[in-house]
């Protein structure tokens, strides 16, 4: 495709999308359009060189804490289905983390026996070296991706809590310097596969009737190139979805890595003809060259990066144009900070973050003031359901979407919240 022929047909989407997704709040109908899909700036080692200077910024604003603060415990609490994070500090200093139940579950000796130990007697100020330190100690690496990062996440956000009471700060200013968003407007994510499309867009009717969201996001193909059940689903639910709701709705879809190159192409297509805002994770998401082989013949954003393990990864993706739109997960990719720094490198070069988020625990809560922190961010994020088992309070948020669809992060310190002690208690310190 010439270049003149793919700018016009790049504006040509631009102006259909932004007219279709007029009235939206806060201007947010033409904030998608924003992701560069083509002509990046510069060579590609002009681009490298970019990202390369954003990864050695810090992240973790150490200028607020004078004085150490070492770490004397850390811990890892369960009852029941519930996982909490503790670290404690000499001095007093507490701050907790309500983990991923699902995947702290299978992978929890990996906290207790090869994490905890190496954060002891460290002062945790120096939390951007220790992550990458951890990482290596002990051989680490060798586990990396939820079996690593999600234990290690359940640290950092613990000690960021603890930071966050210390300072009296939420959690977003310990890693920015700036509230870049204070409400968070949310899409309403169907996970539905094997359903009809007539049920997936009943279920979507009864959703949005809650959540008052203005955007939707919903599942193609059949995961991982599974087979599609029942047949021809997405390619009768893309035009359905837009039907039903109308123009003035943001759609997007996730493939789950459904398809190989020319089926990925082929349902692009399908969703640029209905103005769909992004297309997430069209072939499997360690397939790095076809998802830039997609990405380069369509106008359509591709989103990706919830199952990226990889800082490495993510700058290829970032300075080759296979991403328009960053994913990573909080707690899959290890936290805060590392989730940063790829948010600073899809900054660079014009690029947005939409954080995937964990149903399980409060990842909703880590998502908001992660969205709070960043000027890059997408202008919807997912919500998915309330932890209705954990007994919290939030005293700044009501937690819930506002007939805008949009909620409130928690201005508080720290995470933001208030865990009922009583709570807590029933809780035993897992061993070994």
């Amino acid at each position: 495709m010439s270049m003149n022929r793919r700018r016009l047909i790049q504006n040509a989407f631009a102006g259909g999308a932004a007219a279709a997704l007029t009235g939206l709040p806060g201007g947010l109908h033409a904030q998608f359009l924003n992701a560069p899909r083509h002509g990046l700036p510069g060579t590609l080692q002009d681009r490298y060189a970019k990202l390369d200077a954003e990864l050695k910024r810090p992240v973790f604003r150490r200028e607020l804490f004078k004085d150490p603060v070492i770490i004397e415990t850390v811990e890892l609490l369960n009852y029941k289905d519930s996982w909490i994070g503790r670290v404690r500090a000499k001095g007093g200093a507490e701050g907790i983390c309500i983990s991923n139940s699902l995947q702290i579950d299978s992978v929890y000796p990996v906290m207790t026996r090869r994490l905890a130990p190496f954060f002891i007697g460290k002062d945790a100020r120096d939390l951007d070296d220790l992550l990458e330190q951890a990482y290596v100690y002990d051989s680490n690496y060798k586990m990396q991706s939820l079996a690593l990062w999600v234990p290690l996440a359940t640290i950092e956000f613990a000690i960021l809590d603890m930071f966050g009471k210390m300072a009296n700060l939420p959690m977003g200013l310990l890693i920015s310097d700036k509230i870049y968003n204070k409400e968070v407007f949310v899409y309403q994510a169907n996970g539905e596969r094997d359903n009809s499309a007539e049920e997936v867009i009943e279920h979507l009717q009864r959703d949005l009737a809650l959540s008052k969201a203005k955007a939707i996001k919903f599942k193609l193909g059949g995961r991982m190139s599974h087979e599609e059940t029942p047949a021809g689903r997405s390619e009768k639910l893309i035009p359905l979805v837009r039907k039903t709701f109308g123009d003035k709705m943001i759609l997007s879809a996730d493939a789950n890595g459904s398809y190989d190159v020319k089926e990925a192409i082929k349902i692009g297509k399908i969703m640029q003809e209905y103005k769909y805002a992004f297309y997430e994770e069209p072939v499997p998401f360690d397939w790095y060259e076809e998802t830039k082989q997609v990405a380069d013949a369509l106008e359509i954003p591709i989103a990706g990066g919830e199952q990226e393990a990889s800082m490495h990864n993510f700058r290829w993706l970032v300075a080759n144009g296979a991403l328009s739109i960053t994913q990573q997960d909080m707690f899959y990719y290890g936290g805060m900070v590392r989730s940063m720094r790829v948010a600073r490198m899809a900054h660079a070069l014009g690029k947005q973050t939409i954080p995937h988020i964990s149903a399980q625990g409060l990842g909703y809560l880590y998502m908001m003031h992660f969205v709070s922190a960043i000027p890059n961010s997408g202008p919807y994020h997912e919500f998915k359901e309330f932890n209705n088992t954990l007994q919290f309070k939030c005293p700044t948020s009501t937690m819930h979407p506002d007939d805008r669809g949009a909620v409130k992060v928690p201005t508080g310190p720290g995470l933001g919240i208030e865990v009922d002690p009583a709570y807590i208690a029933l809780h035993k310190v897992v061993k070994g």
